[in-house]
């Protein structure tokens, strides 16, 4: 298993050189995997550099303002505000990954790992969103995070969600553009914006 992991993060140290995102280039130590170690040594590691979250910086007081602010965002191509709409390094170092079930037995994923295929997923799921909807005027009519939803330590985690807006046409679309949405002390902010665009 190990050799997959390695493989999986050939090509990492490249790919978080050429990124735009902020807290990529800025917040703590390139990405460093060693299935040996344990689970709290491995977080200990990736912590590193990291100052210590306690809150969802920057959150949403709902989920209905953040799904709302997100549209808004995207339909100013504001990359920097939609990027700011998302869990931070720090964030997912001691809010998010010591309680989400991946990084708990029996999938212990690695808090490198994990950081890494979220950001990247999510990045991606950014980029074809700003592609086809960027700059495009989309009402939101309503938006569904499923019924249920995860409770994971002090968050609540629900999604993925799917909203329904009228484009600029007056036709009722259907659209997934973002997974899960994270509640965290009365704050709310998106998890990831991986999609199936």
């Amino acid at each position: 298993m190990r050799w997959l992991v390695y493989v999986l993060l050939a090509g990492v140290g490249s790919a978080t050189a050429a990124c735009d995102r902020p807290e990529m280039r800025a917040e703590g130590p390139p990405l460093q995997v060693d299935s040996i170690l344990s689970r709290d040594e491995a977080l200990r590691r990736f912590r590193q550099g990291l100052a210590p979250a306690e809150v969802l910086e920057g959150g949403q007081e709902s989920r209905d303002r953040l799904v709302a602010g997100f549209l808004r965002a995207l339909g100013k191509r504001d990359a920097l505000a939609l990027t700011t709409m998302a869990i931070t390094r720090p964030e997912f170092a001691y809010l998010y990954y010591p309680t989400t079930p991946q990084s708990l037995p029996p999938y212990e994923l690695e808090p490198g790992l994990m950081w890494y295929m979220l950001l990247q997923r999510s990045d991606r799921g950014l980029r074809r969103s700003l592609t086809l909807y960027g700059g495009r005027e989309l009402l939101l009519l309503s938006y569904d995070c499923g019924k249920e939803e995860s409770r994971e330590g002090h968050n609540t985690i629900s999604g993925p969600c799917v909203m329904r807006v009228r484009d600029e046409r007056g036709r009722t679309v259907s659209l997934r553009l973002f997974s899960q949405i994270i509640e965290r002390g009365g704050r709310y902010k998106f998890v990831s914006y991986a999609n199936k665009l």
